[in-house]
């Protein structure tokens, strides 16, 4: 597959591996189960949800945990992870990069996890668009937030961590309307994220 960033180039290959050896657990799978108890207490008639930028798929399994009826998809870049996903049986998992026009058919939440946060801010537009026309009724997006645009080293590497505020502008350029939000700080005492902010935002 040919990637148009380089964004894309450093997370299909062996850093993307490296990342999903490092969130693979029991707690972050009970802790994913908390958030989405949180977020979809608010989300009425979901029947189908897709995630774009899976990883091995604990997002999915969380939902498939919670509501074990509700059709899921997912896009993942990084083929090994997306392989790891498709192998919980829980999703239909697309491997492929979430820039590229999607093949997929409509769902009643589309969301990101982790994922808005690692694309290059020239080519964010492309994701929200993907995401925004995913959605027939819901968008969340559970990433870093930062009221104005930054970039953050991450791991040693520069230019591939960007916080902003992704909701703000999904919000603005698409005439979302905030439901619902909240944050999960890494030194919660029962279900701790890396300090997560996320938006349920409706069409």
């Amino acid at each position: 597959m040919t990637y148009e960033t380089e964004q894309e180039r450093f997370w299909s290959g062996d850093f993307g591996e490296g990342y999903r050896e490092r969130n693979r657990s029991e707690a972050l799978l009970m802790s994913k189960i908390a958030l989405w108890n949180r977020i979809l207490a608010s989300a009425h008639g979901v029947a189908s949800i897709c995630e774009l930028g899976c990883n091995i798929g604990l997002n999915l399994a969380a939902l498939h945990r919670i509501a074990p009826k509700t059709a899921l998809s997912a896009v993942e870049i990084n083929a090994e992870a997306a392989a790891q996903a498709r192998a919980l049986n829980v999703a239909e998992v697309t491997t492929g990069t979430i820039l590229a026009p999607l093949d997929l058919p409509p769902v009643d939440l589309a969301f990101t996890c982790g994922v808005l946060i690692h694309i290059s801010p020239d080519h964010l537009a492309k994701a929200y668009e993907n995401l925004v026309r995913l959605s027939r009724r819901y968008v969340v997006v559970a990433e870093y937030y930062n009221p104005s645009p930054v970039s953050v080293p991450y791991r040693g590497h520069a230019d591939r961590l960007f916080k902003r505020d992704f909701a703000g502008e999904l919000m603005d350029g698409y005439g979302l309307k905030l439901v619902d939000y909240g944050f999960v700080w890494r030194r919660d005492n029962w279900a701790p994220q890396d300090d997560v902010t996320w938006f349920l935002l409706e069409k």
